[in-house]
């Protein structure tokens, strides 16, 4: 079968929209999560409005490539169970308009017409945990390297070019899942500005004219289905070379200071959309990062070493099912605050997703910057059990001993992390002392927080744990860990 060419003339009625949105972040959650119901928006008349996006390093990647071949235009694959029963689903999208790779001149000067243009409003990101962040070197010129530097540039072009016109500031909405995305955001902007020594005018506007909103955001999105893509083309009758699939659940809670502004602008969920509005998110985060994200990053790390590539074949395994189960059970649930019951139901709901049968989410996949992923979804739960209880969550201690074990030397493993970070762990590894290469690497400035001065004991249990590890591999230090935690 002859597959056609996808772009635009496969889109019916293929509309002209203002671009209101401008979006960091080229990836296949964002495809299928926020233009996906950006579309559907579009569509139900809740909406009126154009995508573009943004590589987060301004680089001309593979998928930007593919994207502008396809003149934005690609298909959205859904697949799980919904009331017991099967379900799939497959939107074209045609909510993004063009995709830009800044470092190419041409793109360059249509990202700054872009981000001076008094129709944009809304940022939207996800540079991933690890792209909200401070490097006080990053000054201000036209390429910044980090999304802090990229937003405080954008913002003093944008505020340059309106004379600190009060109407037009623009609404951050984050969905990167680190804690108070947006604020954190926010707040290295304001620093960004403060150190470059801009105008305290341009600081007052970064206030009062911009919103920062936090958000969580949910939905399992492994992307290019590959072992199915023939099938999967043929079925759509196009050459679809950035054809995404996801799960159906979808969650996006938004909330902070100027959310209602944000309810009123961007109201998706009049689209019949899972989107929620609320002062603030700091309960539906601990719920969400903890159990759903917590347990992905605790297991990825134990399942690669015991020969598991997807998320199914680890729940499959009966001691990775317990043991992430467990985990939850005995550490992350007791450490958040809410009813026991509806918690449990909550946490019930989403391990369930796990067996989604449809979905093949790989593990390697996941397993993209676990460093700072840790950080951010497993050591709360630590923290937290040592301030409340005095003790050590050993399970979660596990899956640290696991995930240096997995980055670690002789694992057979290749990071896809910071490569300073993976060099620095290796160089501080002594196969002869453990218990002083948890402590090393702890203490090396790899993490933001040193877990140590956090949690007295933390890298001595690591330690007993990545030795158990190591001397009889994961098969057998899982058993054994088990046993000792019946």
């Amino acid at each position: 079968m002859e597959l056609k060419k996808l772009d635009r003339s496969a889109v019916a009625d293929y509309k002209e929209r203002p671009v209101r949105v401008l979006q960091f972040g080229e990836g296949n959650f964002l495809r299928a999560f926020v233009d996906w119901q950006i579309d559907i928006a579009n569509e139900k008349g809740v909406l009126d409005t154009a995508v573009t996006i943004v590589s987060p390093r301004f680089d001309e990647n593979r998928a930007i490539k593919l994207l502008k071949e396809q003149q934005c235009v690609y298909h959205v694959l859904l697949e799980g169970i919904e009331n017991g029963k099967p379900k799939r689903e497959i939107r074209l999208i045609s909510s993004v308009k063009e995709v830009l790779a800044p470092e190419i001149p041409a793109d360059y000067e249509k990202y700054v017409a872009l981000i001076t243009s008094p129709e944009l409003r809304f940022v939207v990101s996800n540079t991933t945990e690890a792209g909200i962040r401070y490097d006080k070197d990053d000054v201000l010129s036209d390429k910044p390297v980090t999304f802090p530097g990229k937003v405080t540039n954008l913002l003093w072009k944008r505020y340059s070019h309106f004379n600190g016109a009060a109407d037009k500031g623009l609404v951050f909405i984050c969905c990167e899942l680190i804690e108070n995305n947006a604020t954190t955001l926010h707040e290295y902007v304001l620093r960004h500005a403060r150190e470059a020594g801009m105008p305290e005018a341009f600081i007052e506007w970064i206030d009062s004219a911009n919103i920062f909103v936090d958000t969580l955001v949910d939905r399992i999105v492994p992307g290019f289905p590959r072992d199915t893509i023939d099938e999967v083309k043929a079925e759509l009758g196009y050459d679809d070379n950035v054809v995404d699939k996801g799960e159906f659940y979808h969650l996006w809670a938004i909330g902070g200071k100027g959310y209602e502004t944000v309810a009123r602008e961007f109201p998706l969920d009049k689209a019949g959309l899972h989107v929620l509005f609320m002062p603030s998110i700091k309960a539906f985060r601990d719920k969400k990062v903890r159990i759903l994200n917590g347990s992905h990053t605790g297991m990825v790390p134990v399942a690669l070493q015991l020969g598991c590539e997807t998320v199914m074949d680890a729940f499959n395994n009966a001691g990775v099912n317990r043991f992430i189960n467990t985990m939850v059970e005995r550490e992350v649930l007791p450490m958040i605050d809410e009813d026991p019951a509806e918690l449990r139901a909550f946490a019930d709901g989403i391990l369930e997703r796990f067996y989604n049968p449809y979905i093949k989410h790989y593990l390697k996949s996941i397993a993209l910057n676990s460093l700072s992923k840790w950080e951010a979804r497993n050591f709360p739960t630590v923290k937290d059990m040592w301030e409340k209880r005095q003790q050590l969550a050993d399970f979660e201690l596990f899956t640290f001993a696991a995930l240096l074990s997995l980055y670690g030397p002789g694992s057979g493993f290749t990071p896809e992390d910071n490569e300073e970070h993976v060099a620095k762990i290796n160089s501080l590894w002594n196969e002869a002392d453990y218990a002083g290469t948890v402590a090393d690497i702890v203490a090396s400035g790899i993490f933001v927080e040193n877990f140590d001065t956090i949690v007295p004991g933390f890298s001595a249990g690591v330690a007993r744990h990545l030795a158990d590890i190591r001397k009889k591999g994961m098969d057998k230090a899982l058993v054994d860990f088990l046993a000792q935690h019946k």
